[in-house]
């Protein structure tokens, strides 16, 4: 059975890695578990955890900053934030539900990985709000990037480097990002009945008003009766949010809901109704099933994504919902991963990226997590993570990509 080490301070967690370099001995860095299972890291004897490094350091409300050790809860910074009107603009996913585990999500764990929800398209990803990391590097080394403000980056931007590493380049031990304050209030117009390319010309439609549509995603058949407790019409769902002061979001909702009328039946959701809707979308709850079955996360042109979707129907046993304007494709299969057919069509489509997120033990070990790398991109990786793990002592056997998440 793997041992778990939590060093409670930096220095003990730079002892530990000092130690495990020195006799060349892998580690595997976690936060909270909550994404356990994931990729394809080749299993070490010990994991290094930052569960103990947790407290928030610094927070200044009117500078709308704040500083946490990585392995604080994400929970208690939501908490912190919400009680100043404030929040994480990029809605960071909770993947308990899809991924099947249990835990507490860290903040360290959510920059590691570039958690990133529905507001993507608009807020930016995770890592456009890391102001400032520490890490501890595979020689057993703190290093200090960035800082408390944004400005210009000479050289290797490790801040935004680290950022989606999901723990190949450094043990994160303290993170520093802005945050935004929280719309007072929202609505989400749904449009009833259009099927996949239509939903997405409606979506394009709605992204081209100036209406600011902070949420956009298409809902098909198979999956509508899966959120929010199934209270949409039958047929699929294509759904637009708008979010901020009650009155303003009441005349762009109007407009938007003339805008869509000529795609099909228009219907709005309050504002109670809207927040349960996005979270469900966020965590991915249609998928949310306990099951192993493999379940992707496509990125790709929003224009095509429902190419790629019929192409897959027509030969394997595949549901699929669309986020970021269709941009975004979780794709779950009834049994096998198809990886190498689902991989071809992205790249005859125009090109984008898969990533694996939940599979069987087996289904795991025989296909890559991530997308493969062009060999110039791999040769670059490869001499990065040399630089900072020259040991190559941290989640060993695990490739990441760099796709946007």
């Amino acid at each position: 059975m793997t041992s778990m080490l939590t060093p409670a301070t930096e220095s003990e967690a730079a002892e530990i890695i000092r130690a495990h370099a020195d006799s060349r001995t892998p580690l595997f860095l976690r936060g909270g578990g909550t994404r356990g299972g994931f990729g394809n890291a080749v299993n070490a004897a010990e994991t290094l955890s930052s569960v103990s490094l947790s407290g928030i350091t610094a927070y200044n409300p009117a500078e709308m900053v704040i500083t946490a050790r990585a392995g604080t809860p994400v929970a208690e910074i939501e908490e912190a934030l919400a009680a100043n009107g404030q929040a994480m603009a990029f809605e960071p996913m909770d993947h308990r539900g899809a991924m099947g585990t249990t835990g507490a999500p860290t903040i360290g764990g959510l920059f590691a990985v570039n958690s990133s929800g529905p507001r993507r398209f608009t807020a930016g990803a995770a890592r456009d709000h890391l102001l400032g990391i520490r890490f501890v590097n595979g020689a057993g080394e703190l290093v200090k990037a960035g800082g408390r403000v944004m400005k210009n980056v000479t050289g290797l931007d490790l801040v935004k480097l680290l950022a989606g590493s999901h723990g190949t380049l450094g043990f994160l031990t303290e993170l520093t990002f802005k945050v935004l304050p929280t719309p007072k209030t929202s609505a989400t117009i749904v449009i009833s009945g259009l099927e996949d390319e239509a939903a997405m010309r409606a979506m394009a439609a709605a992204m081209s008003l100036s209406v600011e549509v902070s949420g956009a995603a298409h809902l098909p058949e198979s999956v509508r009766g899966r959120v929010l407790a199934g209270a949409f019409s039958d047929g699929p769902a294509t759904v637009l949010r708008l979010e901020g002061l009650a009155a303003s979001v009441t005349v762009r909702a109007d407009r938007l809901e003339a805008a869509m009328a000529g795609f099909g039946p228009v219907n709005r959701l309050d504002p109670e109704q809207s927040a349960i809707l996005w979270r469900e979308i966020r965590d991915v709850a249609p998928y949310a099933d306990g099951t192993d079955r493999p379940l992707w996360r496509v990125s790709m042109a929003p224009s095509r994504g429902h190419e790629l979707v019929a192409g897959l129907r027509l030969r394997a046993g595949v549901d699929a919902f669309y986020d970021w304007q269709g941009g975004l494709i979780w794709m779950r299969m009834e049994a096998d991963p198809e990886a190498d057919v689902l991989r071809h069509g992205i790249r005859t489509l125009g090109g984008g990226h898969a990533t694996l997120m939940r599979a069987s033990p087996a289904v795991r070990a025989a296909t890559s997590a991530f997308e493969p790398q062009a060999r110039a991109v791999a040769l670059l990786s490869e001499r990065i993570r040399a630089k900072l793990d020259p040991h190559g002592i941290f989640n060993p056997g695990l490739m990441v990509s760099g796709a946007p998440q």
